[in-house]
């Protein structure tokens, strides 16, 4: 009863923890998913794994002890058959005799040492590069979720700020739609006006709902990149705007990107490696292997199990063995072995190649959409300032009765659009940016 009381008060502290409101920068948001994220735990666990298994790849060269004890009661007794006459018996009979006592217990100990193993050596070789490899793939995995994690969080701010936005000119339209009607009713403005106004309105309430929506969907997207359950709730401390100011890093962009610091790169080359490794074990197998050991231990026979009796004899032995096997023929099947081998180190060479020149041509895209989205965020932060200042003269001069209500609607929409793209204009810096670092695994904190 108290096991499962701890139990259950355990899974309630948990569920508490992780139904509290979290507060995060997009830095914090990283940290915390590259410690919970379901994937970038099993990297962890993957290289801890790695140092187990370098050690067991040692220890198998290392003395080895093991023990041993044998009893035998033997139920009914074997025979042997003589002829009678060896024991002065007459010729042509036959005598069975049972040798040795009814019960035996044997003990022993063997100490064995590898002398030589060529596989051995090289096995000690691989467990350093599956080290490596394992390692390698804790650092892309840590890249990828970083990456889903910046995704997800500037996805969450460009839901906010959209929503913000649209609010904004909901309320704006609907203070215009009352002081429209209300001159219209007066006779001084058309029906059709309205209408516009209204289909304007209409337009924007509609976007506002969709946002609400994805923004609920983004945020469900970002507490699973987080490893945290879908509805947690959270508060993003950055903004969209302060946050792509951050992410402008022209020296960053001008950086020279070595195709050998990639992780894509290291990966392909601790391939090759093992694939080197793997002819060595093939022509290992060549190689005698040399093997020795010491075994000893106490014998002792009765015909009642009085093993335990203090008067009880036993008798001890030793011996010390060494054991060498020579491969001498294998009918072709250790060089058809090293043949294949050799095939798939010589593929895993143009992997690597074909991995250089691809990695040379993501970094050159990456860092040319990376440029593409700092000038056209410069652009498009123009536009919406020129978009504003026209929707604001349009306003006036429909209040006015200089604009009608069809070119006030069309500075509108010009001035929705321009907002929306300057949102995104933003999530793509903060985006290409990451995108960038992960192809080149160059991170600027």
């Amino acid at each position: 009863m108290k096991n499962r009381l701890t139990i259950f008060f355990g899974l309630l502290l948990t569920t508490i923890s992780y139904s509290q409101e979290l507060n995060f920068s997009l830095q914090e948001a990283i940290d915390f998913a590259i410690e919970n994220n379901r994937a970038a735990k099993n990297a962890a666990r993957d290289i801890d794994a790695a140092y187990k298994q370098k050690w067991e790849t040692i220890a198998t060269g290392l003395p080895q002890i093991n023990a041993s004890v044998d009893y035998q009661d033997f139920i009914k007794q074997q025979v042997q058959v003589f002829p009678a006459s060896a024991f002065g018996g007459p010729e042509g009979e036959y005598t069975a005799v049972a040798f040795g006592l009814k019960q035996n217990i044997n003990a022993s100990a063997t100490l064995s040492q590898l002398i030589f193993d060529g596989s051995y050596l090289v096995g000690l070789q691989s467990a350093k590069v599956f080290l490596e490899i394992s390692k390698n793939a804790k650092i892309k995995t840590d890249l990828e979720v970083r990456k889903a994690v910046i995704n997800a969080y500037g996805n969450v701010l460009l839901a906010e700020e959209s929503t913000a936005i649209l609010e904004k000119n909901r309320a704006a339209l609907e203070q215009n739609l009352n002081e429209l009607t209300k001159i219209y009713e007066s006779g001084f403005e058309e029906e059709e006006s309205v209408e516009q106004l209204k289909i304007t309105l209409s337009s924007v309430e509609s976007s506002l709902n969709n946002t609400k929506r994805l923004k609920k969907v983004a945020y469900q997207m970002l507490n699973m990149n987080l490893g945290l359950p879908i509805d947690n709730p959270l508060v993003l401390t950055d903004n969209l705007e302060s946050l792509t100011a951050q992410q402008i890093d022209l020296n960053f962009l001008n950086s020279s990107f070595l195709v050998e610091n990639t992780i894509d790169y290291q990966i392909a080359a601790n391939d090759k490696t093992s694939k080197e490794l793997l002819v060595k074990l093939e022509k290992s197998k060549s190689l005698p292997t040399v093997n020795t050991y010491l075994n000893g231990g106490y014998v002792s026979f009765s015909d009642n199990f009085d093993f335990l009796d203090t008067n009880q004899k036993y008798y001890g032995f030793a011996v010390f063995g060494l054991s060498i096997k020579i491969p001498i023929l294998s009918s072709g099947m250790r060089s058809a072995s090293t043949q294949r081998a050799q095939i798939n180190l010589e593929k895993s060479k143009d992997d690597l190649t074909e991995t250089e020149q691809r990695l040379n041509l993501q970094i050159a895209t990456a860092r040319s959409d990376y440029q593409f989205a700092i000038e056209d965020y410069e652009n498009k932060k123009q536009n919406l300032n020129l978009a504003e200042r026209i929707e604001h003269k349009n306003q006036t001069k429909f209040f006015e009765g200089i604009a009608s209500s069809f070119e006030l609607r069309q500075a509108q929409i010009q001035l929705y659009t321009a907002q929306q793209e300057y949102l995104q204009a933003m999530l793509d810096v903060i985006n290409n940016k990451a995108a960038l670092e992960t192809i080149s695994n160059s991170i600027n904190n």
